[in-house]
């Protein structure tokens, strides 16, 4: 009984309460801006191991202005932000924690530029919102997170951390993370002087199917016909 009472106070100490104006709630916290930007970095480095990065200075250049126009105007905009693109031919981008964004050369390829700054837009809201940092701290267990709540964050924790953040990111988010990131992308486009209408051309483009577009952006998503609608309705309260 005592040890789970010590168990709990020390799982509060660890614990940050922030308002998150991405969400507009106040949210519990126990892994740290810190901790956070060190497991992204992990899973980084792991992706341009094992995949191939595009190493061209004008795309890199472009996507990285892009990127951190938006990323000035986000509800996080005091992180770094690091943006890659990886050498795949299909429409698909996604963030890892603290600011580590990839985005397929597909994308580049078929998108014009409002339409890749959506799809930016898009990532950096999951990031502002920590919904990776949630769905973490929803798959973690108690020892695993008091670790990381307390730093103690030897190697062996992190490296646990970072397998469980890469199997988050993989499954994707629910369907409400992936419409306020929408909702989200539409203000920070605006904010930044982008036509937040591109959001609606790009999935006019992907719902459509051509044969040259390989769908992976909307594999994990919701329904196009929703985030169309969902978006339009952003659109006009900016309006």
């Amino acid at each position: 009984m005592k040890n789970n009472i010590l168990l709990l106070v020390l799982f509060f100490v660890g614990c940050a309460t922030v308002y998150n104006p991405a969400t507009q709630k106040t949210e519990y916290y126990f892994i740290d801006d810190n901790t956070e930007v060190l497991m992204g970095k992990n899973i980084a480095q792991d992706i341009t191991k094992e995949n191939k990065v595009l190493d061209d200075p004008t795309q890199l250049r472009y996507i990285k202005e892009l990127g951190d126009h938006i990323a000035q105007v986000s509800d996080r905009n005091y992180l770094t932000y690091h943006f890659s693109i990886l050498d795949e031919g299909g429409i698909n981008a996604f963030s890892l924690p603290g600011g580590y964004i990839f985005v397929n050369k597909g994308l580049l390829d078929h998108a014009n530029k409002d339409e890749v700054a959506f799809v930016l837009a898009h990532e950096i809201a999951h990031v502002a919102a920590r919904h990776s940092v949630k769905r973490l701290q929803a798959s973690l267990g108690i020892n695993l997170l008091l670790g990381l709540a307390l730093k103690d964050v030897e190697s062996d924790t992190i490296n646990r951390a970072v397998s469980i953040v890469y199997n988050v990111v993989s499954l994707g988010y629910s369907r409400g993370d992936e419409l306020l990131a929408d909702s989200l992308a539409v203000k920070y486009m605006h904010r930044a002087g982008y036509n937040p209408r591109a959001a609606v051309t790009l999935m006019e483009k992907l719902k459509e199917g051509h044969n040259d577009y390989t769908l992976v952006f909307l594999s994990s998503h919701p329904p196009p016909d929703e985030r169309i609608k969902n978006i339009q309705e952003k659109i006009r309260d900016l309006q």
